[in-house]
């Protein structure tokens, strides 16, 4: 089982010289198991930013040179990490309901988005349990932000990519436990795959050719500005 929660694929690109560079500067093959996988969390999550690549299907190198992602294009740097590091780990698939993305959406790219938007969290195998994985996807200073700017709301939230039972307090920090930051936003399961290659060639964002085009283009860029806004970049 093990073995092929390891193996690099297309997307899962890990012996690509930057991501090998990026992983020896770190000195994370050095680290015990468990601060192996803390410390590419923590990196994921913190100094790759969230923010809206040009597609879900683009590898992990691109990921790390665009120094910045969401949930699935985050999901696949963090997989090819882990398992260059040794760690097995697997992809979950699912949609999430776009008023999730309302506030980083806006205006004609929110009310022109598919109601189901594409999503996944990274399954990792760890002292023979596996942790669901998923609040990598926030930077915490784009949180942090983001709570400042809502002082007022106390227990769920639901917005600017966060899909939470408690805004005040969510679960983001791994310590063998699992972390989650947009899963109340969940309505569609499309079940567990090896690696996010195999997820996609089953599972996508339905977008229109013309769609497509005017979020590659145009409504990405408008998001990523509403999200560094938020952020004070």
């Amino acid at each position: 089982m093990e073995d092929k929660l390891l193996v690099p694929t297309k997307m899962l690109d890990y012996e690509s010289q930057s991501i090998r560079q990026l992983i020896e500067e770190r000195g994370w093959k050095k680290l015990s198991e468990f601060d192996r996988i803390k410390s590419i969390y923590t990196y994921v999550r913190d100094e790759i930013l969230f923010g809206y690549n040009i597609d879900d299907d683009i590898p992990a190198s691109k990921v790390l040179s665009d120094g910045y992602g969401q949930c699935n294009t985050k999901g696949t740097l963090f997989m090819a990490l882990l398992r260059a590091c040794g760690i097995p780990c697997r992809v979950h698939g699912f949609t999430i309901d776009k008023k999730l993305q309302k506030g980083a959406m806006t205006g004609f790219v929110y009310r022109n988005a598919p109601q189901n938007v594409f999503h996944s969290w990274v399954e990792v195998y760890f002292e023979g349990t596996w942790y669901e994985l998923e609040a990598f996807i926030l930077d915490k200073t784009y949180l942090e932000k983001l709570q400042e700017l809502n002082r007022d709301c106390i227990g769920a939230f639901c917005g600017y990519g966060v899909a939470v039972k408690d805004f005040r307090n969510p679960v983001i920090d791994f310590d063998r436990n699992n972390t989650y930051i947009q899963s109340e936003g969940i309505n569609q399961d499309f079940g567990i795959y090896d690696c996010p290659d195999d997820l996609l060639k089953e599972h996508h964002q339905e977008l229109s050719p013309i769609k497509k085009f005017a979020y590659r283009h145009y409504g990405r860029h408008m998001m990523n500005r509403n999200v560094k806004k938020i952020r004070g970049d």
